[in-house]
């Protein structure tokens, strides 16, 4: 029987990106953000990746040049070309600001252009009675012009603050977990699909 290496494993796997979208100090929304981490990280097949814009601290976009020429000056922008040029999918774990997205992850997606090309993308919105989902809508004409794929499939949660214990963890219902499910096996057919399309533009 052969073995592979954790190394060779990784090669094989879909690298998954999950970003958070706001970088306010009391955020609830990095809650939800470590629970589907934790919760992709039980798929064998993906290779999980948190990435926290708060803790990232990209400033307001500063690059001289255009993204799509990818000539990058700060080291910000440079490591964060590195993280999202590495992944083959995504999940934008999505607030909402006054029926938008929150400025954060627009100012994190304007940074690159060529790192994002002909990647799916899902969406976990989290909020009050409309669970995110103007946002999401919004969004989801951003990541087209970048040649994204927004996946049909996926996560909405309406008044999800509820659903945070008295620990300060994000406990979702039976219900949130059949519709991440869902998510995640549509996002790994779409990245497999697009695979060749993203050879083709290295």
């Amino acid at each position: 029987m052969i073995r592979r290496s954790s190394n060779l494993k990784k090669i094989f796997m879909t690298s998954l990106k999950i970003i958070t979208s706001t970088t306010r100090e009391k955020s609830q929304g990095i809650k939800v953000a470590r629970w589907i981490t934790e919760f992709a990280k039980a798929d064998t097949d993906l290779d999980v990746e948190l990435l926290d814009l708060r803790a990232i601290g990209l400033p307001l976009m500063d690059e001289p040049e255009h993204p799509r020429l990818g000539k990058y000056t700060h080291d910000h922008t440079k490591e964060w070309s590195k993280k999202i040029a590495a992944a083959d999918a995504f999940i934008i774990v999505l607030g909402e600001y006054n029926y938008g997205y929150p400025a954060p992850i627009k100012n994190a997606i304007d940074y690159l252009f060529n790192e994002w090309t002909y990647k799916p993308v899902a969406f976990v919105s989290y909020g009050g009675i409309s669970a995110g989902l103007r946002s999401t809508q919004m969004l989801k004409q951003v990541v087209t012009t970048l040649n994204m794929m927004p996946i049909a499939e996926q996560v909405n949660i309406p008044l999800f603050a509820k659903l945070i214990n008295e620990d300060g963890q994000f406990v979702p219902d039976d219900a949130i977990e059949r519709s991440a499910l869902a998510m995640l096996k549509e996002l790994k057919r779409w990245s497999d699909a697009m695979k060749p399309m993203r050879q083709q533009n290295a």
